[in-house]
């Protein structure tokens, strides 16, 4: 049935295939864009694997043969055997190759229906689109891919794989699948020189943001509320999202070290990934039990409580190319709660800090930098941080917001339908 919300509109409805390694209940971005392509009264059906990120292993009530169908807000969700990621490069590897394999066998015979295009999600592995592929030349389905991660180079910048002739081979799989879509969507302008370098035609290639789910806003707990009374009293730093290599933990350590004298400064850590032993080992090891707070990993639903009791919220990625060309999608949940941010990133993230006026960005692993912004921002009056908040909320208004950027993505899907390139 089409959503009410959009009664008024002729939209052509869509039998849209959604291809992603990770879906609800795992907690990523397409989990909304499914929703918002179901509400718009498309007929949503996802292809994906067992939910096991970012623990590693399968979460409760699934596993290699479990729940391989059901339904998410009345949409199909198709589960395939995958080996879970684990901890290590080889399991993560292996995880990776498990999906891609698993889908291509069982694609074409578990998406038995008609549909008018497929749409991936990629952001990481990129091999994710390889089964969209083989349901084009067997089907002739449009295929719509949209990328959040760039490989190689984001394999390279991780350290996830060192030898030049593993790149060079992952760098002609990588113009393979850009060739072989139909549209592919960048979640930053700055990914679109190197999409067009391997081999993405630029007529095909759109800018394409993440936004944030509604639940994303600006929320004031109750006085009575258990959260207000479980967090530590004193001037909030909270980091919500990925625990891993990319984010860059030691300049977060570093610079806490550095405050450490300034006891009510407190780091708040929401989340789970591959480097949390890491992190628990170093806050043990430099002494900051008392200034660095693991919160663990919590549902979505409860982020914007969490959001609220923050003082800034904050953002950090390692120093290479490919983060510089990387809006976090953290950030645009962080604008769209009203909260100030601090950074410590390059390029594109640090630009819409800085153009939204929303908060402070310096440098990528410059803990000295890092430490004097948040020095800083713990020095500015409840009204300054206020209006940084307030400011930033508006540019995601004006930049991010769901229902624009939905609209946007139907009318590319509109014109795709029944189009395959030749």
């Amino acid at each position: 049935m089409r959503s009410q919300l959009h009664f008024d509109k002729e939209e052509p409805i869509l039998r849209i295939l959604i291809i992603s390694q990770y879906f609800w209940p795992e907690t990523f971005r397409i989990n909304d864009l499914a929703q918002g392509l179901n509400q718009h009264g498309h007929q949503v059906t996802i292809l994906t694997g067992q939910p096991n990120y970012p623990e590693g292993r399968f979460f409760p009530g699934y596993g290699l043969f479990k729940r391989s169908r059901e339904d998410y807000c009345g949409m199909k969700v198709l589960r395939i055997p995958m080996l879970p990621r684990g901890r290590g490069g080889l399991r993560l590897m292996l995880n990776y190759l498990s999906f891609a394999l698993s889908a291509c066998l069982l694609a074409p015979f578990r998406c038995a229906g008609k549909y008018d295009v497929i749409f991936v999600y990629e952001p990481s592995p990129i091999t994710v689109c390889l089964p969209a592929l083989l349901l084009k030349r067997l089907r002739r389905i449009p295929v719509v891919f949209w990328v959040q991660d760039l490989w190689p180079e984001s394999l390279s910048a991780t350290g996830a794989i060192r030898a030049p002739w593993i790149l060079k081979l992952v760098e002609r799989m990588v113009r393979v699948i850009y060739r072989g879509c139909d549209l592919i969507l960048v979640q930053s302008r700055a990914f679109i020189p190197s999409v067009e370098k391997l081999g993405g035609v630029r007529e095909r290639v759109r800018y394409f943001p993440n936004s944030a789910e509604a639940l994303y806003k600006p929320v004031v707990l109750p006085e009575e509320s258990d959260l207000r009374a479980a967090l530590p009293q004193g001037f909030r730093m909270m980091f919500a999202g990925n625990i891993g290599a990319a984010q860059d933990f030691d300049v977060i350590l570093a610079a806490a070290e550095k405050l450490k004298s300034h006891a009510d400064i407190h780091w708040l850590i929401l989340g789970d990934g591959r480097m949390l032993p890491w992190v628990k080992e170093q806050i043990a090891v430099r002494g900051l039990h008392n200034v660095v707070h693991l919160q663990g990993q919590h549902p979505v639903e409860s982020m914007p409580g969490y959001f609220s009791m923050a003082d800034a919220m904050l953002v950090t990625l390692k120093q290479k190319p490919v983060f510089a060309l990387t809006i976090p999608s953290k950030i645009q949940s962080y604008l769209a709660c009203g909260k100030p941010i601090v950074a410590a990133l390059d390029g594109e993230g640090a630009r819409i800090i800085e153009e939204s006026r929303a908060g402070l960005a310096v440098q990528a692993e410059d803990s000295d930098a890092l430490a004097n912004a948040v020095l800083e921002m713990y020095r500015m009056t409840d009204a300054e941080r206020q209006a940084m908040g307030e400011r930033g909320l508006q540019y995601f208004k004006e930049n991010f917001e769901r229902e624009m950027l939905l609209e946007r993505l139907n009318g590319w899907l509109g014109k795709l339908e029944g189009k395959v390139r030749q």
